[in-house]
């Protein structure tokens, strides 16, 4: 959550797709539906479908206050929804949109990779993303434990066999929102699992 201006906490969601005709399964006439689309919350990946004020237009990757509803300028409602109610366009763009946030806020990420526990006597949180097994995650334990990692290509660089760790987080978080039955949840719905 970021703090805005105002001193309340505020939620921020990126625009997956942008309907400006509104939602296919509206069965109401042209006339009365609204612009609608799809997002992702910026801090704990929840998906949203919305409906948009008719007066703005909106693109891909758009950032759009989703709470305090008072702060909201383009948002007229929102709901949670789960990976599958995504249009395709939506589905399509998801894997760009969570790329590009895990470049963006790069320390963030890092800081998972320097911050990651146990969860249970024989599982880590390391060994949740992909292609990390024992060998790497040892790796990284051990090197962190020397100094913290401060970017992604010092963790390459740093820990032996441990290729693209950006693109590692993507693949770990897309599977996070695609399979609703996972056990284990590290980055999606963390908001959920914090209160």
């Amino acid at each position: 959550m970021t703090e805005s201006d105002s001193g309340t906490d505020e939620r921020r969601a990126v625009v997956l797709d942008y309907l400006a005709h509104g939602l296919s399964d509206d069965g109401r006439p042209q006339y009365q539906k609204s612009p609608a689309g799809y997002a992702m919350d910026v801090d704990d990946f929840t998906l949203y479908q919305m409906a948009f004020d008719e007066d703005k237009r909106l693109t891909i990757g758009t950032r759009v206050v989703v709470e305090p509803e008072s702060e909201r300028e383009v948002v007229s409602d929102c709901r949670e929804v789960e990976y599958d109610d995504l249009s395709s366009g939506a589905q399509s763009e998801l894997e760009y949109v969570v790329h590009d946030l895990v470049e963006e806020e790069e320390d963030r990420f890092i800081d998972f990779y320097n911050e990651a526990q146990p969860i249970t006597l024989r599982l880590h949180q390391l060994n949740l993303l992909p292609g990390i097994g024992k060998k790497l995650r040892n790796g990284i334990l051990e090197e962190r434990k020397r100094k913290p990692f401060e970017s992604f290509d010092e963790l390459e660089e740093r820990v032996s066999g441990l290729h693209d760790p950006a693109e590692v987080l993507v693949e770990r978080i897309l599977e996070e929102l695609r399979e609703e039955d996972l056990k284990y949840k590290t980055f999606v719905g963390r908001r959920e699992q914090e209160q």
